[in-house]
């Protein structure tokens, strides 16, 4: 087990991590993107809520993305993920301003989600994530991938009522599109950080948060990893 102390690099670990789940996730759509030393970009419009690229390092400037991503559709954004660019110039606005989150180990703890193993499961996932809202976002082509886990906790009936995206890099656990159908994300923080240290004990848990969801995590453990920024293309 690695244990990060330098925020700086839990920064570094949690953006790698990211840039990893938004590039599977584009693969399942049929779109290839390129990691390259201080940006993953991808050369096709991404899926709806995903970036068209993702920083790396802070040194990382706007001629590392620019040029790689496509800019002539609509919509087009950049996770900064260290909070240091200034993409004005290139027609960029800021989206939103967010928090990377860092997470110790977690404890020999008996978490009881489960994983998403069919395509009808991650369609229901995906029904309760986006309250109805979206299908598709999500192919049945990521429950292959042996890096990425769709979690998620049911009641006794067996109707959703969280879950979470895991996504396994280095020696860290990426949790993403955490969700609480009750609206209880503590709860939701609590059921997904237990079953981390079930399916992959050891590991240190990052990811990202802004608001209401970034106070929830900070409550369920969470410590702030550095910032970070979504810029979004003004065409």
């Amino acid at each position: 087990m690695i244990i990060h102390t330098d925020a700086t690099e839990q920064a570094r670990e949690a953006a790698r991590n990211n840039a990893a789940w938004c590039a599977a996730l584009c693969r399942a759509h049929g779109i290839t993107g390129l990691a390259g030393p201080r940006a993953w970009t991808s050369p096709r419009r991404t899926p709806l809520y995903y970036p068209d690229a993702v920083t790396l390092t802070p040194g990382a400037s706007p001629q590392d993305i620019v040029g790689h991503i496509d800019l002539t559709a609509p919509g087009a954004s950049v996770k900064d993920s260290f909070a240091a660019l200034d993409l004005t110039a290139q027609g960029f606005d800021v989206l939103f301003d967010a928090q990377w989150i860092h997470h110790p180990a977690p404890g020999a703890a008996d978490g009881n989600w489960q994983r998403v193993v069919d395509p009808d499961e991650l369609a229901a996932w995906e029904r309760a994530w986006s309250d109805g809202g979206s299908a598709g976002l999500f192919p049945p082509a990521l429950l292959a991938d042996p890096d990425h886990t769709f979690l998620v906790d049911r009641d006794e009936r067996g109707a959703v009522r969280a879950g979470a995206v895991a996504t396994r890099s280095g020696e860290v656990v990426g949790i993403s599109n955490l969700y609480a159908v009750e609206k209880d994300p503590e709860a939701a923080w609590a059921g997904c950080l237990a079953t981390v240290a079930r399916l992959w004990p050891g590991r240190e848990v990052v990811g990202y948060e802004s608001g209401e969801d970034l106070a929830a995590a900070l409550r369920a453990g969470f410590a702030p990893a550095g910032p970070l920024r979504v810029w979004r293309h003004r065409s």
